[in-house]
């Protein structure tokens, strides 16, 4: 069967998981009257609750007698590790870009690793009949992203199409029939080459490791492309590391091929198909699958080096234990170790003390995302600040630059290159209008100037803002970044909070807790209105007295708590200052929950 080998690559919210969806209905995977599930490659919980792609997928279609394996990769560039893998399982890329924004951040990041691959794209704008696009315009700034990227002569010559993913077509013109996806299917394999591998069938069989996953009957599954050869069941293999050394021998029990939005076993797996083999224990990401009679690896695409680093310790607050079961510093340990194994963006140091350990990764998000799996999973865990991972260059001290791309209402576009430029450190390098009353900023600033930022920038653009960040450079230190400005409100209390203390008390601050929440000695209730930390009460009830007299009862009205996410929380807090994550709760807490203990701690500081 004629085969090709596909990755859709695209920023997050240009509408690659909807455009797959219509790919796999108008392929026929679905049976007459078979169910069907919008964005069907987002499987995960967190992916359809957040409307994202975050881990990498790989699906099949045939067409005209030819298969086609699609793989979706994540818009994100904190999940960049599975794109990096990804890429070198397939021959060409289909480039998804929303006609009325025009290439993102997160774009230009997985591009820039799909041209240096030498991969030939397929430019595919979508959303072509939203009343705001301007296909023109998205199509020059496509040409000139290539070209900064050092695209060669023949990855400039890049075939178009227009589509929308929604509505279920795609043309080479603008102004075509408008029916089906029948042009991307012809493009596809008019100008994705077919796998080279296909003539080497008859060599040694090799392949590459690019996902791991795991079936609770089969055992560790490894997935890949088959580079060389063919692989029949009960053949051994052996595995190999990227250094060449032997990992261990085993027999194939299983082959599974992607066949639809599922997978099928098969008998003989053939070079050039993506495929997923079972019957290894040790092997993981990026090692070599080969037959016993080859001792060379395959190599594997460089990774780039996470950018920040956040501590996971257990959960020693006074409520610990009442929500999750696994609170051992062990059983987060071999967690931490397990996410390791199958994310290789992910990094995982033992503190000193061995009951706390510090995950370096690419982002925020890529750590909450780590976090709120492990909540779900029934963990509890204290979380720090994040910190940002150094490098020393030449003898220099540098520190991670990000790419800051800001679409705002010209009214706010002050406030944010104020904030930008002036305590944070960045550098404006590009301003110009996007659109009706819109301004588009470019900003470099760094990463340290970032922690913490999302949350004062929604409330400076009244929440109309897009903000999207990547990686661009390592720079020199840039000097001390001022932190958090305001102080917090801490209980000095243990017990259930009263809402007349906290009515008593908002005059304060604004809180993060209602009335009847457990809170304990220590615990961050809220954020003070001025710069210091104040300890408060919020467990003191009203006096009561025999007078009954009119106007003696004031009646309690709270303003409704401040409840933020997971990720708010990670970014919102100090130094000093821990998230305490449980399965049903996440409340914020100081380090020392010792009032004297912080009083020392604090001294030694200043």
């Amino acid at each position: 069967m004629d085969l090709r080998n596909i990755a859709i690559i695209a920023h997050v919210d240009h509408g690659k998981t909807t455009l797959v969806d219509e790919l796999l209905k108008q392929s026929g995977v679905y049976r007459e009257g078979q169910a069907t599930t919008e964005r069907a490659m987002d499987s995960n919980d967190l992916e359809r609750e957040r409307g994202i792609t975050i881990l990498a997928k790989a699906t099949s279609v045939e067409w005209k007698g030819s298969r086609i394996n699609i793989v979706d990769t994540p818009g994100h560039a904190d999940f960049g590790g599975e794109v990096e893998r990804i890429l070198s399982m397939v021959d060409g890329v289909c480039l998804l870009v929303d006609a009325a924004e025009g290439p993102m951040p997160q774009t230009k990041f997985v591009t820039s690793k799909a041209l240096a691959l030498g991969l030939k794209p397929i430019v595919v704008l979508n959303k072509v009949d939203k009343p705001a696009a301007e296909p023109d315009r998205a199509l020059n700034e496509v040409f000139d992203l290539f070209a900064n990227l050092g695209a060669s002569d023949e990855q400039l010559d890049f075939p178009v199409l227009y589509a929308s993913g929604i509505n279920g077509w795609a043309d080479e013109e603008l102004d075509g029939p408008r029916k089906d996806m029948t042009a991307l299917f012809e493009m596809v394999m008019r100008h994705v080459e077919a796998p080279k591998q296909v003539a080497q069938a008859a060599a040694p069989f090799r392949m590459l490791a690019t996902t791991l996953g795991a079936d609770p009957f089969i055992g560790r599954i490894l997935t890949g492309r088959v580079e060389e050869g063919t692989l029949k069941v009960g053949e051994t293999l052996k595995a190999l590391s990227r250094t060449g050394e032997k990992i261990e021998q085993f027999r194939v029990t299983k082959i599974l091929a992607f066949r639809g939005l599922g997978q099928q076993p098969i008998d003989e797996a053939i070079a050039g198909d993506i495929v997923s083999i079972a019957g290894m224990t040790k092997a993981t990401v990026a090692d070599t699958l080969c037959d016993l009679s080859l001792d060379t690896p395959l190599p594997a695409q460089p990774i780039d080096p996470p950018t920040i680093s956040v501590t996971f310790g257990i959960n020693d607050s006074p409520l610990a234990g009442r929500d999750g079961s696994k609170v051992q510093s062990r059983v987060i340990r071999e967690r931490l170790m397990k996410e390791a194994e199958s994310n290789v963006a992910i990094k995982i140091e033992d503190t000193p003390g061995g009951d706390a350990f510090v995950v370096s990764g690419r982002g925020e998000l890529q750590m909450g995302v780590l976090i709120e799996n492990m909540r779900r999973e029934g963990f509890e865990l204290s979380i720090s600040r994040p910190r940002v991972i150094y490098q020393d260059i030449d003898g220099v001290r540098h520190e991670p630059i990000e790419e800051v791309v800001i679409d705002v209402d010209d009214e706010y576009s002050g406030a944010v290159i104020e904030k930008l430029t002036g305590p944070r450190k960045g550098d404006l390098t590009e301003m110009k209008p996007a659109g009706v009353g819109k301004t588009r900023i470019v900003a470099h600033v760094p990463s340290r100037g970032l922690i913490g930022y999302q949350g004062e920038f929604m409330t400076d653009t009244r929440g109309t803002g897009v903000l999207n960040r990547l990686f661009h450079s390592w720079a020199p230190y840039k000097g001390q970044i001022q932190g958090r400005r305001q102080g917090v409100l801490i209980s000095m209390e243990n017990g259930v909070s009263v809402s007349y203390a906290l009515w008593k008390l908002e005059d304060r601050g604004k809180f993060f807790i209602g009335a009847q929440e457990a809170v304990y000695t220590g615990m961050i209730i809220g954020e003070h209105s001025r710069d210091n930390d104040l300890e408060v009460n919020p467990l003191k009830g009203k006096q009561l007295t025999n007078v009954r007299a009119s106007g003696t009862d004031e009646a309690v009205r709270l303003t409704t708590p401040v409840i933020m996410s997971l990720e708010q929380s990670i970014a919102y807090i100090d130094d000093d200052e821990l998230v305490e994550v449980t399965p049903k709760s996440i409340r914020l807490r100081k380090r020392y929950l010792d009032p004297h203990e912080r009083k020392r701690k604090a001294k030694s500081d200043t």
